[in-house]
């Protein structure tokens, strides 16, 4: 007698996993004077996912989806019918209570790696630091992404288009540390920006350095053999020497390479005169593209982080403005790039996303970005700089783990 199956979901099929609830305060459907927004509210089921909540924002072209229970990472965006996101090994979206980021080695952080945009800090945003025993110190990339978020909410504006999802998330340990990171995660109903506008306080008495990076990391479709960031720097310099290797392609990504070794490069932005940064990753036909903006005067320093392996094993490239490089802490502080906040101060940061689908919308950009580059030439280090690379010469991969 032949077996039966019947399937009810596939490990590949994750947004078939949502359970949408339509009963949600979150459920919302605003009229404004320039088009429709909505918002749901949704849980994963099955696996990993399990109880991750998902939380979408949309206007008529586009929609993003936000995971409060990561951290208010965002997991994917589409516009226009292009979708933003990556093919990460990793199946998510990951539940934090299977992403074990103590685990010795201090590379826990990887087993929950597969969103658009995360964010990497507080305390600690670079590689796994270890003290002269062994002992972890600071896992790869921090806490933030796998602490849940609390005190949802939605704020709307139906003169202007405007919908926000705000959140709080809280990181602390007695007698160590307490930041809270207030979140808004903004759009529009007449355009396709998804902007983060995250305020980070210290709520400890005592003077206290974080760090923050917001890894944002793009695959297929948008990339693809000679696709390439565009961006206005006043410095760049390779990562480490398997980096040099290629400096004078460290803007032009390769098409999926078996066994690649990824290549990283720290740079210093340009800003406008409104103190905004702007990075451009455009497709080889320049007919799509992704700009992010953000603010320098608290996230000064970008990396970019290319990762052209098989699509299977992870093909993605990162674009990652930061307060800092991602090396241990240590390192950074030493350095002088670690954020220093007093008791009760706040800082600001913001960044957003633009999705570009149309060719004319990526030659805008190039141009801006052209135009802001011709007025001063960029200083490309042909080898690593000392004080930008923690063991400038030896081969460690973005994340911090040997190769």
């Amino acid at each position: 007698m032949p077996t039966e199956t019947i399937v009810l979901r596939t490990t590949e099929d994750r947004e078939d996993r949502i359970e949408w609830d339509e009963s949600s305060v979150l459920h919302l459907t605003i009229e404004t004077r320039v088009g429709e927004l909505r918002v749901r509210r949704g849980v994963f089921r099955g696996g990993v996912s399990e109880g991750v909540e998902i939380i979408r924002l949309a206007n008529e072209r586009m929609h993003v989806d936000i995971l409060p229970t990561r951290g208010m990472s965002i997991w994917r965006m589409q516009a226009n019918g292009v979708r933003y996101q990556w093919q990460s090994p990793v199946v998510g979206p990951v539940h934090p209570n299977y992403v074990d980021i103590g685990e010795p080695s201090g590379l826990g952080w990887l087993s929950g790696f597969d969103e658009l945009v995360v964010r990497c800090g507080l305390e600690s945003n670079g590689a796994p630091e270890h003290d002269s025993s062994g002992r972890l110190v600071y896992p790869l990339h921090g806490h933030i992404a796998n602490t849940p978020a609390d005190a949802l909410s939605v704020e709307f504006d139906e003169a202007s288009g405007r919908v926000e999802l705000v959140a709080e998330t809280i990181e602390a340990r007695l007698f160590f540390k307490r930041w809270r990171m207030r979140t808004r995660v903004r759009i529009h109903a007449d355009r396709d920006d998804v902007e983060l506008l995250d305020d980070v306080t210290n709520e400890l008495s005592t003077p206290e350095s974080m760090q923050l990076l917001y890894h944002i990391n793009v695959g297929s479709p948008l990339l693809g053999e000679n696709a390439t960031l565009s961006m206005a720097l006043d410095e760049l310099a390779p990562r480490d020497d398997h980096a040099a290797e290629q400096i004078d392609q460290w803007n032009r990504v390769e098409g999926p390479t078996s066994a690649y070794q990824e290549r990283v490069y720290f740079a210093r932005p340009l800003p406008d005169d409104s103190g905004i940064a702007r990075a451009l990753l455009a497709d080889a036909e320049r007919k799509r593209g992704l700009e992010v903006r953000f603010k320098t005067s608290t996230l000064p320093w970008f990396i970019l982080w290319k990762n052209a392996a098989e699509t299977g094993d992870g093909y993605v490239c990162g674009l990652e403005p930061a307060t800092n490089f991602p090396n241990q802490r240590s390192f950074e502080h030493e350095n002088g790039r670690t954020l220093k906040l007093d008791g009760g101060e706040t800082a600001s940061f913001r960044v957003t996303l633009s999705p570009l689908t149309t060719q004319a919308a990526v030659q805008q950009s190039e141009d801006v970005i052209r135009k802001l580059s011709n007025d001063q030439s960029v200083r490309i280090s042909r080898t690593p700089h000392s004080r930008w690379s923690a063991g400038a010469n030896e081969s460690t991969d973005a994340n911090g783990a040997s190769p």
